[in-house]
């Protein structure tokens, strides 16, 4: 009596092999950033699939952010490298689909920025330096320039992760930085007392970067974010949720 038994056997589909295979050579760089893929009568000669698995194989990448593709008689794809934005937008789709609340943001912040302050008082380099040292200003220049004011603190804290030359905590930063500008923004939060409260802070933490004295850096920067979020929970008219 046969006894053989078999499981299903699932096949993938062939745009998928290929999006697959593309993705590893544009992620390992064996395909360079800004390099043009052959023309798709290349890839299909080359793969032996069918210009649809082709075109639908691409298509996956460009969705990814992966590929760009200009059509036209001079038109191609062409391969990109994952970078700041590429984050940003994923972590942006995601807070919104489920409807991440203010204060987890908040709760985040607390948990990555005095750690990002610590790097970057230890790695800054002195062209650094001079970079936060010029976003300091710029956020006190744009004192009584409430927008501007709360797009020159959100550069701030992005030059302190760019200081601290840990990719993903750059990109990290720069991906909730949109997310930091709309919660600040909320009507009446960024109040004379706030804006005094926060150039204070960014002094104080920078004092530390300047210093190299990394375990300042993190306490000044946890006691500043802590503060921050005590002013969002006292505030009636802040957002509950990102929007």
């Amino acid at each position: 009596m046969n006894t053989l038994k078999l499981s299903p056997i699932v096949v993938p589909k062939t745009s998928d092999v290929l999006a697959n295979e593309l993705r590893r050579q544009i992620l390992s760089g064996e395909l360079a950033n800004g390099e043009s893929l052959p023309p798709e009568r290349e890839l299909v000669a080359q793969t032996g699939l069918s210009r649809g698995s082709v075109r639908e194989a691409l298509r996956v990448l460009e969705a990814e952010r992966l590929l760009s593709t200009r059509p036209g008689r001079f038109g191609g794809s062409t391969a990109h490298q994952p970078n700041d934005e590429t984050l940003g937008r994923s972590m942006s789709l995601f807070v919104q689909g489920r409807g991440i609340s203010l204060l987890a943001l908040q709760q985040t912040r607390e948990a990555v920025e005095p750690s990002m302050a610590a790097l970057a008082a230890q790695n800054r380099t002195q062209l650094e330096l001079a970079q936060l040292i010029k976003a300091t200003e710029k956020v006190e220049a744009a004192f009584d320039d409430v927008p501007q004011f709360l797009l020159e603190n959100v550069q701030w804290h992005c030059a302190i992760a760019h200081a601290s030359h840990n990719e993903l905590l750059r990109g990290f930063m720069f991906s909730l930085s949109s997310m930091v500008y709309k919660a600040t923004a909320a009507e009446n939060f960024a109040t004379e007392a706030v804006r005094q409260q926060v150039i204070h802070a960014h002094r104080r933490v920078l004092q530390a970067i300047v210093s190299q004295d990394a375990d300042l850096a993190r306490q000044r920067m946890a006691r500043h974010l802590a503060a921050v979020t005590a002013a969002f929970q006292a505030f009636p008219n802040a957002p509950a949720l990102i929007a």
